[in-house]
């Protein structure tokens, strides 16, 4: 029996109740909750008690301010789509990390933020099996998709394979132990890579292998594959299952861990013809040439500059910045609203300049 409605998040509300992207963007934290030593739960609703229609595995764009300087960062959704009166992001304290520290020292209950969301395609497909492969942090994703299986009773066989570096950092480790005994379909498979302070660990230890997944999930190749974590370990998962049969149709991952820069080679016989195009960093007092064929990202990177950044891709929004003057070519991908456009905002990261640049950064 299918036990999933024929109707979307957003048409099973009425419009008029239901937060809408392109126009709102106030949320007001109404509760902390501590998750480890070093995570945290943030949940947050609308001021005007509209509710929120997302897939699990979306996430939103944070716009903060920090230090008196504006900041962006994508957080995944943790919370289940089913509970539409409010939502949750759980963030891990990075060690230097100017954002995580400062949302877990500082955002309280009453605190009020803004954001854009929801966003992304890290989305479930109707399958009838499935591995959610998880490593430290990334488990916030497809924690949103074994919620949805529980709130919806929905039948399905999931093996949930979450790494971290030790016990105590394993994040959801009790949730995930409730889940799992009332959902009949559901085995979970806990690999931290020592057991510092949990000298009585009953399972395995170490990282992910082809030996660990044989015998962790050893009808693997007959899985949808829903992958999320740091970039090593996503690039071990991705070789591993590739080897271990999974077609690459049914491996999905997520990942807002590592930039891409643009790798350009122009040819030499076409340099004359290719326009160069002076940037200037107003705050940081630094100048670079990029060219009309290559992303200002991709140059201020090479080149040093210090911008923050995240998918690169024009998804997440992290790089939004404040074009000064100059005119860009933008191709986004839903990063930015239009109205931040109109107000002077763009995304370096999917930019190509089409004039001289000054940018507030």
């Amino acid at each position: 029996m299918d036990t999933k409605s024929q109707f979307s998040p957003a048409e099973r509300l009425h419009l008029a109740d239901l937060w809408n992207r392109h126009a709102d963007e106030d949320l007001v934290c109404i509760d902390v909750h501590q998750e480890t030593h070093d995570v945290k739960t943030f949940t947050f609703a609308s001021p005007e008690g509209k509710r929120f229609a997302f897939e699990a595995g979306q996430y939103f764009l944070f716009d903060l301010e920090v230090g008196g300087e504006p900041e962006s960062r994508c957080y995944s959704i943790s919370s289940s789509p089913r509970r539409s009166n409010a939502f949750s992001v759980t963030v891990k304290r990075v060690a230097g990390g100017k954002i995580s520290n400062w949302l877990h020292d500082t955002l309280a209950v009453g605190s009020k933020v803004k954001a854009n969301g929801p966003l992304g395609h890290f989305i479930r497909p109707n399958a009838k099996k499935y591995l959610f492969l998880s490593g430290g942090s990334g488990i916030t994703p497809v924690m949103a998709m074994v919620r949805e299986l529980a709130d919806t009773c929905e039948p399905a066989d999931v093996v949930f394979l979450h790494a971290g570096r030790s016990p105590k950092d394993l994040i959801f480790r009790d949730d995930l132990a409730c889940l799992a005994a009332r959902m009949k379909g559901l085995r979970l498979q806990f690999l931290p890579e020592t057991v510092l302070g949990e000298t009585q660990w009953p399972g395995l230890t170490g990282r992910i292998s082809a030996d660990y997944m044989k015998l962790a999930v050893p009808d693997l190749a007959e899985r949808v594959v829903m992958c999320c974590g740091p970039a090593p370990f996503m690039a071990a998962a991705r070789t591993i299952t590739a080897e271990l049969g999974v077609p690459p149709q049914n491996y999905i991952e997520e990942s807002f861990d590592a930039a891409v820069i643009d790798e350009i080679d122009i040819p030499v016989v076409e340099e004359a013809a290719i326009r160069s195009f002076q940037v200037s960093f107003a705050k940081q007092a630094r100048q670079i040439d990029v060219s009309g064929e290559q992303t200002v990202l991709s140059c201020a990177k090479k080149a040093g500059v210090k911008l923050p950044s995240s998918c690169s891709n024009g998804v997440c929004g992290t790089c939004k910045s404040k074009l000064v003057s100059g005119t860009v070519d933008m191709n986004h991908n839903g990063g930015i609203r239009q109205r931040e456009i109109d107000a002077g905002l763009f995304l370096p990261c999917c930019s190509k300049p089409l004039s001289d640049l000054v940018i507030d950064r």
